[in-house]
């Protein structure tokens, strides 16, 4: 994958209208002279395979189509985009996304801070029997830690397997889905008996694109997954759009009980009294964005806001020097980042999953209503800091 100046890859989405991904990939060979894959023909492929065969490929649970295009087939397909009764409804340039996060100094006691900040040390339910995404740089599938535990694993980054070169996709599985006691260490996982499905969506470099995102989000979608959390994303700047091809992905998700729980984004700099806009894709309406505090309970200071009516801060959760696994001999370490917050989330979410029938909009409500209201502006924190049943 290559990177544009501006932060795009020189690839673009196409959204198709629901339930139109055959009529929709006909009209990218007639408008365009661009012939598809489909991952309905191609169970378990990622689209750098399928890529390699056509000039675009088409998520067909998504209804989403990743294409190569030139500057006259796009305007060509924009034309189509503005008439009435067409299966495209919206183009945009695909974003490289980054993972987000940042190394600092190691823990004591029996839990970390941020278990004890959501209660999780003091909640019965374990996550036994949900299925919980996460979709980032991948897992130590070596890491003791997790021995024995049910993990799922699938990559979507060309050329690399879902092993975690980097460090940051195993930290957010151990917030997430990792264990509440250990010998080494403090407990430091929320989901304690969950089953972790650990999506590769970004390199070992920390980054990648929006088709490998979708296409984590269709694989943990057709899994079954009640929660997916990405702690991922790209900046944004006030007032510029959410991507609809994310937000109508996000609809379908919730539509097939799978709610997606992201990061808001780190851009913020507020001791210099600068507050960054949610970033992508957590600024989209059906994702659940996820703001960060510390362990004092004041907002973080690189946590992004709500500076607009594009994206909101919906909740927050424990996102400063906060201890989990990490791959290697090193074993565990601690980042700090709306990404630390955002696994937080998502295991209070599966630990609630477990206790009700409610999925997707449902597990939305309950972490908002029962999220510990703080002495800070919704603006920040959204309802609240989250809480476990």
């Amino acid at each position: 994958m290559t990177t544009a100046a501006n932060g795009t890859t020189g690839r673009y989405l196409v959204l198709l209208e629901d339930d139109a991904t055959v009529l929709g990939a006909r009209e990218l060979t007639r408008l365009a002279g661009i012939r598809t894959a489909s991952t309905a023909d191609a169970a378990g492929a990622g689209p750098g395979e399928l890529f390699s065969g056509a000039g675009g490929v088409v998520l067909h649970e998504l209804g989403v189509a990743l294409i190569d295009a030139a500057e006259d087939q796009i305007a060509a397909l924009q034309n189509s985009v503005r008439e009435r009764g067409t299966p495209l409804v919206a183009i945009e340039a695909e974003r490289e996304v980054f993972a987000i996060g940042s190394p600092q100094p190691p823990a004591d006691g029996e839990v970390t801070w941020g278990l004890r900040a959501v209660r999780a040390d003091r909640s019965a339910p374990t996550g036994a029997g949900i299925r919980v995404a996460v979709l980032d740089t991948g897992f130590d599938q070596a890491h003791p830690d997790f021995a024995g535990r049910d993990i799922v694993t699938a990559s979507f980054v060309d050329g690399q397997d879902v092993q975690d070169g980097h460090g940051h996709g195993t930290h957010c599985i151990g917030t997430a889905c990792g264990p509440r006691s250990t010998q080494a260490g403090p407990g430091y996982g929320i989901a304690s008996e969950a089953s972790i499905y650990a999506g590769k969506v970004l390199g070992d470099d920390g980054s990648g694109g929006d088709s490998g995102i979708l296409s984590g989000i269709q694989w943990a979608i057709s899994n079954g997954c009640s929660v997916v959390s990405m702690s991922l994303g790209a900046a944004t700047q006030p007032g510029q759009p959410f991507s609809d091809a994310f937000e109508r992905v996000a609809q379908r998700a919730i539509q097939r009980g799978t709610l997606i729980v992201a990061a808001a984004g780190n851009e913020s700099q507020r001791s210099a009294g600068s507050i960054a806009p949610v970033g992508h894709p957590a600024n989209c309406p059906s994702i659940l964005a996820v703001g960060a505090v510390d362990e004092q309970g004041a907002i973080a200071d690189f946590s992004s806001g709500t500076v607009d009516q594009i994206g909101q801060v919906d909740v927050v959760g424990p996102g400063v020097d906060v201890y989990s696994s990490w791959p290697g001999q090193e074993r565990y370490r601690k980042i700090s980042g709306t990404s630390m917050a955002t696994p937080h989330v998502a295991g209070v979410a599966a630990l609630l999953a477990q206790q009700h029938p409610e999925r997707a909009w449902g597990l939305w409500a309950r972490l908002a209503q029962s999220a510990r209201r703080l002495p800070l502006p919704s603006t920040d924190i959204g309802a609240g800091l989250v809480q476990a049943p």
